[in-house]
């Protein structure tokens, strides 16, 4: 009898130890758990990564995205060199805007980071100019739908650096 009383406390005491647990881990677990909020936002925003190279070359020469939603698209310069010889920004630039003229007054400008104040209403979003190793990261949203281009506007770079944005 004495036996089966130890046994039914061991039992008792694991149940009472196993129920209670550890309230700060259940406090940290919670905390780091992603509120609805949060995946609601993650779900919203479309996340894009857009690389440039010592080559003048993007990785990506075409990006969809849907109207409405909140892109956040990064940019990083992935080769070696400094931004005074082979700097790269990436810009959106608005339906219609001529990319010639708009990159041929942008390699004029580099006291404004290539972004021509004369031009400014032709922009929608741009980053800094970026030296090997950086990166930049913007968030907009593209409220209609069309195909927008995109370049570099470091002096020469449009030639190589360019593509489309289409929002659908």
């Amino acid at each position: 009898m004495k036996g089966l009383k130890t046994v039914f406390a061991l039992a008792i005491a694991t149940v009472m130890f196993v129920s209670c647990g550890d309230k700060k881990q259940d406090k940290a677990s919670q905390a780091e758990a992603p509120t609805t909020e949060a995946k609601a936002e993650k779900e919203e925003t479309v996340r894009i990564l857009i690389t440039g190279d010592d080559q003048m070359k993007f990785n990506k020469s075409e990006i969809k995205v849907p109207v409405g939603k909140k892109i956040k698209l990064t940019l990083k310069h992935v080769g070696k060199m400094d931004k005074n010889v082979m700097g790269h920004n990436w810009v959106l630039l608005k339906p219609g805007t001529d990319m010639t003229a708009f990159a041929e007054q942008a390699a004029k400008a580099s006291a404004t980071d290539y972004i021509p104040a004369s031009e400014k209403d032709n922009v929608v979003v741009h980053t800094k100019t970026l030296g090997g190793g950086e990166s930049d990261t913007i968030e907009f949203t593209i409220t209609e739908a069309g195909t927008y281009d995109f370049l570099c506007s470091f002096p020469a770079h449009f030639a190589m650096m360019k593509g489309k944005l289409i929002a659908e």
